[in-house]
């Protein structure tokens, strides 16, 4: 097994929720380790420079609002197949399609209000690391 570092972002649904330490206590009981965590009031342009790939997309402007609609917490974390265990504790996208006991089965509110986001690819897990932390902000 290879150990890998991943972005998580808990969402604005999930903070004005106060959910922020469940989603945690699911990633650490799945064995990811969480190194790098900071709660954030993420800008519009900052959010239009993360989810650039998603510009052409019909939901581009209202992910964009919605991620700027309230604080977020971005975090590194790290484990064994870090990026396949968050996605697998995350859930499905479309909550109605999640299994029992993710994140999103339990928590999310909508496709789009759906609590967190996960990189999807180690390569993309770098550049979404990057994004939002220095390498002297993550320790483990």
């Amino acid at each position: 097994m290879a150990t890998e570092r991943t972005l998580s972002i808990i969402k604005p649904d999930a903070t004005r929720r106060n959910l922020t330490g469940k989603i945690n206590a699911k990633l650490e009981d799945a064995g990811l380790r969480i190194v790098a965590q900071k709660r954030i009031a993420m800008t519009k342009e900052q959010a239009e420079a993360f989810y650039e790939v998603h510009r052409e997309r019909p939901f581009y402007g209202s992910l964009v609002d919605f991620m700027t609609s309230g604080p977020v917490v971005v975090q590194v974390l790290e484990g064994d197949n870090a990026v396949a265990k968050n996605r697998e504790v995350m859930g499905a996208t479309n909550p109605a399609d999640a299994d029992a006991g993710t994140i999103r089965a339990e928590f999310a509110e909508s496709i789009e209000a759906n609590s967190v986001h996960g990189s999807d690819s180690a390569e993309n897990a770098a550049r979404e690391v990057a994004f939002f932390f220095s390498d002297d902000e993550i320790v483990g």
